[in-house]
């Protein structure tokens, strides 16, 4: 579906799943916020090739009037934007980076909850042999190890001024018995303050190369694999400082879509299903 006369300045691009887990890829326009003219395109499936023929087919003269296209990291879409919208710039969305930064944390949490869930599947089973009451160990906030790993999962994704009273007392246990957790979460936070404190590109980019040191001095395995995603899509990433436009109007988009799906309960017709689609927001 293309809908030419829908093309603004500010654009989204992000894929959804409409049925049996089959992708469709949506641009749409900022401007429309999600109302009638929202979707500039929408094609089936992800090929870079299919949805830059689809994408042609508008006028050269309106694909060069975009102005900014907010995208998640994928280098196909943004392949696609750079071929498609030439004189566009391109704003990788800072909530997908930083939650690539979390999720080096949360493996360190997940790695220590497989750890704790392993000595406490021992020792049921050393109490089973000795014909005994197995009684796990409980910390002064009354969690166990694995519970502690396992409720600790929020308050890693906060910063600590957002933390409830409970969430206090039991970051105060884990970071005691987990230090390296603790520094994983310091530098998560060091990353999240990069976007919050920074006002220009050039004091993100300065936080950001302290960052990587950082990583470097603490030497954080986990933290590698996420640096090296940022410093290469780091031009972009950046690129959010000049207007700070994120692509949560794309997300908000998709949620809309489930919900519509989730009414009209499910996708039986898909043709008609999409001409409901256009109809409320094309």
């Amino acid at each position: 579906m293309l809908f030419p006369e829908n093309i603004g300045k500010k654009l989204s691009i992000d894929e959804t799943a409409i049925q049996n887990g089959e992708l469709y890829t949506i641009i749409t326009n900022k401007a429309a916020r999600g109302q009638r003219g929202t979707i500039l395109a929408m094609a089936e499936g992800i090929k870079t090739g299919h949805i830059i023929d689809v994408l042609s087919k508008i006028p050269k003269e309106a694909r060069d009037t975009v102005e900014e296209v907010t995208l998640d990291m994928s280098n196909a879409m943004d392949l696609i934007i750079r071929v498609a919208f030439p004189n566009a710039k391109i704003v990788t969305d800072r909530f997908h980076v930083q939650q690539l930064v979390s999720s080096a944390v949360q493996e360190i949490r997940i790695d220590y909850r497989r750890e704790a869930l392993k000595e406490e599947n021992e020792a049921i089973k050393l109490s089973r042999k000795n014909k005994q009451i197995y009684k796990p160990k409980f910390f002064e906030n009354g969690d166990t190890k694995k519970q502690l790993l396992a409720r600790s999962r929020h308050l890693l994704f906060k910063p600590s001024s957002k933390w409830t009273e409970k969430q206090k007392a039991r970051s105060v246990v884990l970071f005691r018995e987990f230090p390296k957790l603790e520094t994983a979460y310091n530098l998560s936070m060091m990353f999240r303050n990069c976007y919050e404190q920074s006002k220009t590109i050039e004091q993100a980019r300065e936080k950001i190369q302290n960052w990587y040191k950082k990583i470097e001095e603490k030497e954080m395995d986990y933290f590698n694999i996420a640096a090296q995603s940022i410093r290469l899509h780091e031009t972009t990433i950046l690129n959010y400082f000049i207007s700070r436009s994120t692509n949560a109007s794309a997300e908000s988009f998709n949620a809309k879509l489930k919900g519509f799906r989730s009414l009209v309960r499910g996708v039986r017709d898909r043709e008609f299903f999409l001409f409901r689609v256009a109809t409320l927001w094309a």
